[in-house]
């Protein structure tokens, strides 16, 4: 599952939905399902076995696999895999030119750390020890504004450039998240509208460059450091074909020149102005932020930053069951995961990131039902197309992809079933905190069955009811959620193409994006009860005669 960090740039933007639902508030089923009744149902869904779960999950999740970065030839082995065994079972097809890949062409930008300087007038700044640089090329000479945290939020008076314009200067902004007291930027109206993430306020008003300033906390741990210069040193990759718009993160991203300065770094920016180094730098995140305002005329900086673009490409991997009725079959009922993760560590005693529950669990469950539906003895009328996801963990680059480059009519796909992290349960007596939100042993979130669908959410709830029978916990259904799932995982881009969708997630755990995410950890009890209730679910949309009626679009500022 994805993450927000300053770096990343992430296709996110923040929703505005109806009414929340009480959290884990059990449902009345509204609707009677009968597909699931069907003998061939019966059959077909014997073949979702936690047996079958466990083998493919010891292969994607394995160490040979790398942690699956994107891209990787791990995660190109994967990709592989998955298509292996699609073929072997007779799937069809479902990406470009008659094969199971999509693919993705990608451009990193990589940093030329010899080739970049930042001066203060004539003192010479060191790259490393005075300041980091992100790979985004650009030469700059100019004066400064300092625009303290660089938000606009209109429902809240807030506007970092009141009485200053930052046009043709450079913009110094301190970094840190949300403003004080602000969880979810989502409920305050559009964004580009409503509000505006630092970055790209910044560069909306004109700016040429970008001055961040880390916390003194920030650059006390020096483990962190290390790991934001690697970052910034190794690029950014992005998909060609894809806008580079919005940000990840709540600092958010722009295409401007941008360096970090280190405390030595900014003593110099900041020496002989009204304000210091030392008062800014001390006055986030504490609350008593320094008001914006124009350093001297007199003062110029010049940055230079270089980039080498390397084209590169990666995949997502499509397949394709089509159904029983000759009229039907044009339509599908989607599943959807990613099967990226998030790499190594470098240094590390366990440098991989095996990712078996985020997001191999939904990798696998996906392989399994297909493979399920395949040896069916009959197919339902509809078809389904399975989509593997690559590059989640980077931006939700594949299903933003694919929904921008469909390999089928994006308006055929009738609903989309995300499953992102479905292995986990808490054990019994955990006390661990970061366990807290992990879901138990009979109990999984559904997320957005009602939020576009009615007609979705009552199929949902009624399936489960009768041949499922997990708990179903919706408290993250809420809009105002600080957490934001909803808009987290891959189903985001389906549904802002206008597909209902419905997430399947069992919860953030201790070794979320760490190293101990491993197949050990895997409750394959509950795995297979709710791979099984989504192949139900699945198998009830894809028998109705007519497609679940969105009746609840999403508003047109979530587009």
């Amino acid at each position: 599952m994805n993450r927000s960090c300053v770096a990343a740039l992430a296709l996110l933007s923040f929703l505005l939905l109806d009414v929340p639902l009480a959290p884990a508030q059990a449902r009345r089923p509204a609707y009677h399902p009968t597909a699931i009744q069907q003998p061939a149902f019966r059959t077909a869904v014997q073949g979702v076995t936690a047996s079958q779960l466990k083998d493919y999950l010891a292969f994607v999740a394995s160490d040979e696999m790398e942690g699956r970065e994107t891209p990787s030839r791990g995660l190109d082995a994967t990709a592989r895999f998955i298509a292996t065994l699609l073929s072997r079972w007779g799937v069809k097809p479902g990406g470009a030119d008659g094969g199971y890949f999509q693919p993705i062409d990608l451009a990193k930008q990589t940093l030329a750390t010899d080739a970049l300087e930042v001066s203060v007038g004539k003192r010479t700044l060191a790259y490393g020890r005075d300041y980091l640089a992100m790979a985004t090329a650009g030469e700059v000479s100019a004066g400064l504004v300092f625009a303290g945290d660089g938000w606009f939020v209109k429902s809240k008076g807030l506007d970092a450039y009141a009485g200053i314009d930052p046009k043709g200067k450079i913009v110094v902004l301190t970094q840190g998240g949300f403003p004080a007291g602000i969880k979810n930027m989502g409920a305050l109206g559009k964004r580009g509208e409503d509000w505006m993430d630092p970055m790209s306020y910044a560069q909306r008003k004109g700016a040429v460059a970008i001055v961040m300033l880390p916390s003194l906390l920030a650059q006390t741990n020096a483990d962190r450091v290390a790991q934001m210069r690697r970052r910034f040193e190794d690029g950014q990759a992005w998909p060609e074909k894809l806008p580079r718009e919005g940000g990840g993160g709540p600092m958010g991203a722009s295409t401007l020149p941008t360096v970090f300065l280190m405390a030595s770094g900014a003593q110099a920016l900041f020496a002989g102005e009204k304000v210091d180094a030392a008062t800014i730098l001390q006055s986030f995140p504490a609350g008593t932020a320094v008001k914006p305002f124009e350093l001297s005329a007199q003062k110029q900086v010049r940055i230079v930053v270089r980039t080498a673009v390397e084209h590169t490409a990666s995949q997502n991997v499509v397949g394709i069951v089509e159904g029983s009725d000759p009229a039907l079959k044009a339509e599908y009922v989607a599943f959807g995961a990613h099967y990226d993760h998030e790499g190594t560590r470098p240094g590390e005693s366990d440098a991989v990131l095996n990712g078996a529950d985020d997001d191999g669990s939904g990798t696998v469950a996906l392989l399994a039902m297909a493979e399920a539906l395949q040896k069916a003895p009959r197919k339902p009328r509809r078809s389904a197309i399975f989509v593997w996801h690559m590059g989640e963990e980077k931006g939700l680059w594949g299903s933003a992809y694919f929904t921008a480059f469909p390999t089928v009519p994006i308006d055929r796909i009738v609903a989309q079933l995300n499953i992102d992290m479905i292995g986990r349960s808490r054990p019994a007596g955990d006390t661990d905190p970061r366990n807290k939100d992990l879901s138990g042993p009979n109990e999984v979130y559904v997320i957005g069955s009602r939020l576009m669908s009615s007609e979705l959410g009552a199929i949902s709830d009624a399936v489960n009811a009768s041949y499922g029978k997990l708990s179903y916990n919706f408290r993250y259904d809420d809009p105002k959620d600080p957490e934001r799932f909803f808009y987290r995982s891959d189903h985001i881009h389906y549904a802002r193409k206008g597909i209902p969708i419905i997430f399947y997630f069992t919860g953030v755990h201790a070794d979320y994006h760490g190293p101990d995410d491993e197949v050990s950890k895997i409750d394959f009890a509950k795995y297979e009860k709710i791979t099984r209730t989504i192949f139900a679910t699945f198998w009830e949309i894809a028998e109705r005669a007519a497609r679940p009626a969105v009746d609840k679009p999403l508003a047109a500022d979530a587009q």
